[in-house]
């Protein structure tokens, strides 16, 4: 795999989970990496400590991905401490499992504005940049998006979103070497996951049954694939919708 060693990349929602994983991957990959984070600073300076303590370069920011002063300040602390950002992960996501008669107005306006409104305005961010010819972003999608489990109706759609936003995204920014490609992970064994007591759960031995390749996903099963879509090696990649699930849809 190409390396990422001029990169600089911000990784939303990465003091846990899924983005802990995948920002831990790219600085492997040698990237310098900005580990965003809304609440959890214990968490993400942690996520620095690790990718520091094996020679990579890592800060952590606080923002509100849904708040464009936020985010603007967050460009603004990355390109100070690492130059041009050219990689963007939008993993930062909030969700609420429940029927569709529990969806309320309040979690309607906190999921879509986090989920989808979060990912337009760092889009938007990377490509205010004039002095970038070339940049990857990567949104953190769902399988849940070709599987459509119930309950989780809102989520689902807040991701569908998402993804035809990449699509059309990719087509807008095409031009300016801007590539931006999502990925849909299966259900994870993460501390989010675990917290809802998904792990063990008899969801979680359905979904293991339905996935063909036999268990519950990983941190460490997506932080490669973002990798690579990162680098060159994806340089003709771009408006892609890929399905990480072990199988499962």
């Amino acid at each position: 795999m190409s390396s990422n060693n001029a990169r600089t990349a911000i990784v939303t929602g990465a003091s846990k989970g899924l983005g802990a994983g995948i920002a831990k991957a790219l600085a492997e990959t040698g990237a310098a990496v900005v580990v965003n984070y809304r609440g959890d600073a214990e968490g993400a300076e942690r996520v620095v400590g690790g990718i520091t303590a094996k020679g990579g370069r890592a800060i952590a920011v606080q923002a509100d991905v849904a708040n464009g002063d936020d985010v603007r300040r967050l460009f603004d602390r990355a390109r100070e401490a690492y130059g041009p950002v050219d990689v963007v992960v939008n993993n930062a996501a909030v969700a609420t499992f429940a029927p569709l008669s529990g969806i309320t107005e309040d979690e309607f306006q906190r999921e879509m504005t986090t989920n989808l409104l979060g990912t337009i305005l760092t889009t938007q961010a990377l490509a205010a940049q004039d002095d970038i010819d070339a940049a990857s972003i990567i949104n953190v999608s769902t399988a849940g998006t070709v599987s459509h489990p119930p309950y989780a109706s809102l989520y689902v759609a807040s991701k569908s979103a998402v993804n035809a936003f990449t699509i059309v995204a990719a087509k807008e920014l095409g031009p300016r070497g801007i590539r931006v490609n999502a990925i849909m992970p299966g259900p994870s064994d993460t501390e989010g996951t675990r917290a809802m007591g998904y792990a063990g759960s008899a969801q979680e031995a359905q979904a293991i049954a339905a996935t063909p390749l036999g268990r519950t996903g990983t941190p460490d099963d997506y932080g490669p694939l973002v990798a690579f879509l990162a680098s060159d090696d994806a340089r003709w990649i771009t408006g892609a919708v890929i399905l990480a699930s072990g199988g499962m849809r």
